[in-house]
């Protein structure tokens, strides 16, 4: 290995390299009015064969599981319309994630509980959906594209990319994957928690979503070491304490 790799195989580019080839990304992006095969090229160049890319969904929420996604896609795989989930209108994402998971090499898919996240945080817990998405995967990958996270540990090479799922086809992909996933199980979890809407905002903290925590409290999805929850615990805990009796 040379002076650009890192331990445990991890591929650290100069902040000078990485720059640039996100500036050439961008300038495609412009270009193309979506993400490109830059990175993907890229990896094949250098021999890499089985490039996955890995994005989440789910971080901000107050309630639900965090979803990663680990996608392979084939050369030259063309998804008209892809692009950073969260600039595509919710249709759309439906129909490029049935077409995903047609033509992908392979799609995995990976989450972290509630629980998970209070107890690790929501940045370890993301890390442990995504090394989850890749244990699903049916095909090993042999390199990593990742949205500006990486995978301490792992002996795969990896790169991280800020702005990356608009940037990259293959991190887009996964972002499409997870958030259609994510949205669709917080859909069901309407179902069994009706008063929060969860099927309007997802878990995430409009407004209604924040007017339904303070009437109703949380339940068992929301995540309690979110700042909101705990606010609202807080209050319950004071209107239960006893009051105190003067001496």
């Amino acid at each position: 290995s040379g002076s650009r790799h890192g331990s445990k195989g991890v591929i650290l580019p100069s902040t000078c390299e990485l720059d640039r080839g996100a500036r050439v990304a961008e300038r495609l992006n412009l270009t193309t009015g979506g993400p490109t095969e830059e990175f993907e090229v890229e990896a094949r160049s250098r021999g890499y064969r089985f490039i996955a890319g890995l994005d989440e969904a789910g971080r901000g929420p107050l309630a639900g599981p965090v979803i990663a996604a680990a996608v392979l896609l084939p050369r030259r795989c063309r998804l008209p319309g892809l692009n950073d989930s969260k600039q595509i209108a919710e249709s759309e994402r439906n129909r490029l994630f049935a077409e995903i998971v047609h033509r992908a090499t392979g799609v995995g898919i990976g989450a972290a509980t509630e629980a998970e996240i209070d107890r690790l945080n929501i940045l370890q817990a993301s890390r442990l959906a995504m090394r989850r998405a890749l244990d699903a995967l049916p095909v090993r990958p042999d390199f990593l594209l990742l949205d500006a996270v990486v995978l301490p540990g792992l002996s795969i090479p990896q790169r991280a990319i800020i702005k990356g799922d608009g940037l990259s086809c293959s991190i887009a992909a996964a972002s499409i994957v997870a958030k259609v996933t994510r949205d669709r199980l917080m859909v069901e979890y309407h179902r069994w928690y009706p008063h929060y809407n969860f099927a309007e905002h997802k878990g995430y903290g409009t407004p209604e979503h924040l007017h339904q925590l303070r009437t109703h409290g949380p339940c068992a999805i929301h995540r309690r070491s979110f700042s909101p929850v705990q606010q609202v615990l807080a209050q319950d805990r004071r209107q239960d304490d006893p009051p105190v009796t003067p001496v």
